[in-house]
């Protein structure tokens, strides 16, 4: 373009600034679009040009140059709106495109992953319980479930069937198939294989959850209970697995979980229960040897829960109020769950579920409390530091103070002889911690205590003021002290002087004792359980 009189025209300028405006400046409400400020822009200097004086020698010429310099204004115009609309379109196109994608995965994140459906899963023990919460769980992703327990009947004191699991699972939107099976017959696990296989086409998955526990003594442990727990907790783990192996080998991520714990050795897991102990680690040990023997093929890892988890059994077994120091058996399906979806490259592994759910990015696990906030006993095997609180001497009048003679006091006089002599009465020999305990519950006594409790408790205690005490519950009035109680007792406990005095003074439950091997129980234990909250109320006085 040729120079105006007034000075080189700026069309050209002006098309080239906003050219590279910003196309996300598409709100009208705000500003003109960029076409239509090009647009009026230019308009409004190619009219200028127009406009423009001229001479009188230059005239036409000038004329001319204003046309060509108007038309190619308007050239430039339209090209620079073609352009800016070509860009509002793209970018359109593009915010149109990413509304597309990011709709379709929110969409994804509200669909849940349904890893295990069309998987097949055999679950031994899955009527109730621990087995059942796992069925539940897998069901959810459309699982076949294959229930193998003994219980076909209402059975009196335990809950459900294996029809009314089947029900269940059916409503979570597995498919099952209830089978009768005692896995202490090995035809019995033949034949629900076979049906298993049968009706799914194989089997992926195996979870021996079964068992059998009796927290016995080596003396007081029958040979039945002895048979039973040897026979369900490692005979049955063996047969089952050796029966679904075959079938296990051709699925593509096929694995073995096992409910049993890491073998600990610490002989306080042996002492007090220790068939019981050599059943649960026998089901370890086939997790150590076949993890080995198909590696590669078939993953086998055991998963046991940190704390207690509440089932009938554990009703069982702590009575009423035992499960507020439960977990609920959904903890031990999430971590089935982790496990179960992972390769089969994971193998050989003994998992605790809290640990595991930890590394799987959980961090409430109130959710699986049975009473949030309440203190939670650990499981079996477990070394686990459940009190660190000493119970100082001093705090029950036995210090070494008291074992010092005391100092002379300002009464005094001179004897025959000339010693000095104390004129005070001596003071009373201060009670030991555990005579000084059972003063205090001989104190508390009842009418109500006895009514409610209708139980002998003896106390076999070793160490410092060891021997034998105790707690007649029965008696009318009550009593409590020193030797054998004047009727038969009905509970006998032996622990340490040491933990009696922490278990009476609300610094070690009984439950956890018992637990942790500190606490040894012959005889009924429910009624064990019911001095425990006879401990509770008289921990203010204690």
């Amino acid at each position: 373009m040729r120079d105006g009189p007034n000075g080189p025209p700026q069309s050209s300028q002006r098309v080239q600034t906003h050219r590279v405006a910003s196309p996300s400046s598409t709100s009208s409400l705000r500003s003109p679009s960029p076409s239509q400020g090009v647009a009026q822009d230019l308009c409004t200097k190619a009219e200028g040009g127009r406009n423009k004086p001229k001479g009188e020698a230059g005239g036409r010429s000038a004329n001319r140059s204003n046309g060509r310099a108007a038309r190619t204004g308007q050239e430039e115009v339209r090209a620079a709106i073609r352009q800016q609309r070509e860009q509002e379109t793209t970018w359109e196109e593009l915010r149109a495109a990413a509304a597309v994608q990011d709709s379709e995965a929110r969409a994804d994140l509200t669909v849940p992953v349904r890893k295990l459906a069309g998987c097949t899963l055999f679950i031994t023990g899955a009527s109730r319980g621990i087995g059942k919460a796992i069925a539940l769980k897998a069901a959810k992703d459309g699982a076949n479930i294959v229930i193998a327990a003994k219980t076909a009947e209402p059975h009196p004191t335990l809950p459900g069937t294996i029809y009314t699991a089947a029900a269940e699972i059916e409503a979570a939107g597995g498919k099952a198939l209830p089978c009768v099976v005692n896995v202490r017959e090995e035809q019995q696990i033949i034949n629900a294989v076979e049906k298993a296989v049968k009706t799914f086409g194989g089997i992926d998955i195996l979870v021996n959850n079964a068992s059998a526990i009796s927290l016995t003594g080596t003396l007081e442990t029958e040979t039945k209970k002895v048979n039973l727990m040897m026979d369900v907790n490692v005979r049955g783990t063996y047969l089952t697995s050796k029966t679904c192996l075959p079938h296990l080998r051709k699925s593509r991520n096929p694995h073995i979980l096992n409910l049993s714990p890491p073998m600990n050795l610490n002989p306080m897991w042996f002492k007090n229960h220790c068939a019981y102990t050599i059943s649960k680690y026998g089901m370890s040990m086939c997790v150590l040897g076949m993890a080995e023997e198909f590696r590669g093929e078939v993953a086998v890892n055991a998963l046991w829960p940190k704390t207690a988890i509440h089932t009938a059994a554990m009703d069982m077994l702590g009575g009423a109020g035992i499960e507020k120091q439960c977990r609920k058996t959904d903890i031990l399906a999430d971590a089935a769950y982790c496990i179960l979806t992972k390769p089969k490259s994971f193998t050989g592994n003994f998992i605790i579920d809290e640990v595991l759910l930890r590394e799987e990015g959980v961090k409430d696990f109130d959710v699986y409390a049975i009473a949030p906030g309440h203190p939670l006993m650990p499981d079996f095997f477990l070394d686990v530091a459940t009190d660190m609180t000493a119970v100082k001497q001093e705090g029950y009048g036995a210090s070494q103070a008291f074992k010092e003679e005391r100092k002379l006091s300002g009464s005094q006089r001179e004897g025959p002889d000339g010693a000095t002599v104390n004129t005070e009465p001596a003071p009373a020999k201060p009670l030991s911690p555990v005579a000084e305990t059972f003063r205090v519950i001989q104190g508390a006594m009842s009418e109500e205590y006895v009514r409610s409790t209708q139980g002998v408790f003896q106390f076999e205690l070793s160490g410092d003021d060891g021997g034998t005490w105790y707690i007649d519950l029965k008696t009318k009035g009550g009593s409590a002290g020193f030797g054998k109680p004047p009727v038969t007792a009905d509970v006998v406990m032996s622990m340490s002087s040491a933990d009696f005095v922490k278990m009476f003074t609300g610094k070690l439950k009984p439950t956890l004792a018992f637990m942790s091997g500190k606490l040894r129980i012959k005889g009924n234990m429910a009624l064990a359980i019911k001095l425990e909250k006879m401990l509770t109320q008289l921990n203010s006085k204690l």
